[in-house]
Formats: C-alpha cells, structure tokens, sequence
C-alpha cells in the first residue's frame, strides 16, 4: 500500500517520515531527494531554487520501487510512505499535514526560507492549497494538525491512520482524521 504524507513545506512531512521509518520500520520514499538524484526533472526554475519535476516519469519511477521492479529496492509488502508536497499527485490515499500560518512562518524563518518564499507558503496553507489539491487526486484524505505538537506525537496518528487502513476501519479514521476542519484562511498576513 502507497501512502502519500503531503503538506506545506514546514508541516512536518520529513521529520515525522524518518520517525516512521526509525521507529515503526516502515518504507520511505522522499520523494523530492529521488527527483533530484535521479533527474526526474524538466527544468530548473532558479529564481525559486527548485527543480520542475516531470511527473510521469516520477509515478513510472515509484511504480518501479514500490512494485519489486527495481533490483536495489527494498521493499516493504504492506506500506510504503511517499514523503513530500507532491506526493498527493501519485498516491490514491494521502495524509495531509496541517500547520498554522504563524507555526509555519516560525519553522520556515527558522530553516532561513526568503520571506517572499515565507509568505506564499503560509499563503498556500491558509487557503488550503494541497488539502483542495489532495481531494482532486486522492480517494481517501485524512488531515493531521501539526501546530503546537512534536513529531512523536504526530507519528503516532499516523501508525493511528495506517493500523485503520490495514484493518479497514475507516469510520474510526474518519471521525478522528476528517479532513477540512481546519481553517486558516482569516490569518494572512
């Protein structure tokens, strides 16, 4: 099963993936550093400092490693999570990770983001940005609000979510993960 664990840049995506694997053993794919050692890109948008990733050839990459296609991967037969701000665009389920606006400006400063950098992330997460894009995608959608909360903390709701998808126990995941209660959009600045 491929998880996608999405979210503004500053939610806590890489930090809560490497607990996940470290901790609970699960596979981890992240995702931008495959796009980047491996090409998996069109162009190179400098002003930004990012790479345009081609999409089509990253879901035939992670077909290939999720799959048993490539020879070097090790693979996990029941959960693999793709960790990064696109990985809604691959995987038919996807946790979305949360943050308040003022949380993400604190954790972006703190990595030294530009503030115009700053401001569009914290921008896309009040107006709900990937979570709109995640239901586009997804079938399923689950939300986690990182604000105020350690990672410990926000691996387990998602060893919570994955033991409920395992088990097909989706009335308790959605009760608990539902998505869209978050709403932040009162609090651009």
């Amino acid at each position: 099963m491929l998880i996608g664990l999405t979210g503004t840049p500053g939610t806590g995506k890489t930090s809560v993936s490497n607990l996940l694997k470290e901790e609970y053993g699960y596979k981890v794919i992240h995702l931008n550093e495959l796009i980047r050692e491996e090409h998996l890109y069109s162009e190179i948008d400098t002003k930004r400092g990012a790479v345009i990733a081609d999409m089509e050839q990253v879901a035939v990459r992670v077909t290939d490693l999720t799959c048993g296609l490539d020879k070097k991967a090790e693979i996990n037969d029941k959960i693999t999570i793709l960790e990064s701000h696109l990985s809604h665009h691959i995987t038919d389920i996807v946790i979305v990770l949360r943050a308040s606006p003022e949380e993400l400006r604190k954790r972006l400063s703190k990595r030294k983001y530009p503030p115009e950098k700053i401001q569009e992330n914290i921008e896309a997460e009040a107006l709900d940005v990937i979570l709109v894009e995640s239901f586009e995608w997804c079938n399923q959608v689950f939300e986690i609000n990182t604000t105020g909360r350690n990672v410990s903390e926000v691996g387990k709701d998602i060893v919570k979510i994955i033991g409920a998808l395992l088990s097909h126990d989706k009335k308790n995941i959605l009760i608990n993960f539902k998505p869209g209660s978050l709403d932040w959009s009162g609090e651009i600045g």
